[in-house]
């Protein structure tokens, strides 16, 4: 084919895609006025999309970012990976993360019947946005301890009757604190029979729900008085970068402080590692140390994040 007849094939497909997606006009239409049929109008519009005249981009906030789904599987061995775009001008801070965390339990209610549940700020947000009748007849678990030693509550028990709630099922409770002053405390709180029979329940769920916490002053587990700024101190020391379950890990995964964790109330890391699905949601770039130690150690099999985060966990790990 000449020069010539190239650029006016190429007129051509570009006029066809103009009238199309920038007019609005019919393929009928066009077809009409080109002395075309529709059909050979439809080629041409393939045609255009093929040589990279018409880019076709999905920009719903909710639409997955395939490709870094793909590279973090690959990565890390997940059985699933969820990522969304970031929230810029799309409401409140993890509004858009939770929205994709209650998709997925949506999408997955089928499968699941028994959901262990965390607490904090992310599933605060993901108890609010599930819609109602999201499953039916599901039994909500709480996972860890999340009664406050301080004024601000918690909110743990909120969230799982919440998740209860909205997909018309019942909420077994777990109310004991999350991190206890003493470790004989905790060791004759795992020898009450509710207490051994909530956590057997949780350990044996179809999935286990969790956010990933960074380490600071305005987490939850400190803003609720269960780990005390001097604690924090000493865990900052220990090299911890953040939490699951209120079990505080390194970067590498390992328990940071052991003292602190035997003071711990609820599911072991074991636990989660050993957990039918376990369910990371966490989003922002101050959680990439706490998504890789939980990456690294396998404390998740399936993580829920947005584009900006997994490109930084997928840069931090590079840069390794």
């Amino acid at each position: 084919m000449s020069a010539a007849a190239d650029e006016s094939r190429t007129d051509l497909l570009l006029y066809v895609a103009q009238c199309y997606y920038e007019q609005g006009r019919t393929q009928e239409d066009i077809g009409s006025e080109l002395h075309l049929t529709r059909w050979k109008v439809g080629r041409l519009l393939d045609e255009a999309r093929g040589v990279g005249l018409v880019q076709i981009k999905i920009v719903h906030p909710q639409a997955r970012r395939t490709d870094l789904e793909v590279a973090m599987r690959s990565r890390f061995g997940l059985r699933e990976c969820v990522v969304v775009p970031g929230p810029e001008n799309r409401g409140p801070d993890g509004e858009h993360i939770a929205a994709a965390a209650a998709n997925y339990l949506k999408t997955n209610s089928s499968w699941i019947t028994t959901l262990g549940v965390s607490w904090g700020n992310t599933l605060q947000q993901v108890a609010a946005v599930l819609p109602d009748g999201w499953t039916r007849g599901i039994e909500v678990i709480q996972a860890n301890g999340g009664v406050s030693r301080s004024v601000h509550p918690t909110r743990a028990a909120n969230i799982v009757t919440s998740i209860a709630h909205s997909g018309n099922g019942r909420a077994t409770l777990l109310p004991v604190p999350a991190i206890v002053e003493r470790i004989e405390t905790r060791d004759a709180l795992y020898t009450e029979g509710f207490v051994v029979d909530v956590l057997s329940r949780a350990r044996k769920a179809d999935a286990l729900l969790f956010s990933l916490g960074a380490l600071g002053p305005t987490s939850v587990l400190v803003e609720s008085g269960a780990v005390t700024p001097a604690e924090l101190a000493q865990l900052d020391s220990a090299g911890a970068c953040g939490d699951i379950l209120a079990h505080y890990i390194t970067t590498t995964g390992e328990i940071a402080y052991d003292d602190i964790d035997r003071r711990t109330v609820g599911l072991s890391l074991d636990d989660v590692k050993t957990a039918n699905c376990a369910i990371a949601v966490a989003a922002g770039t101050h959680k990439v140390p706490v998504i890789n130690g939980a990456l690294a150690s396998g404390l998740c099999s399936v993580l829920i994040t947005d584009e900006p985060t997994a490109l930084a966990v997928l840069e931090h790990r590079h840069d390794k």
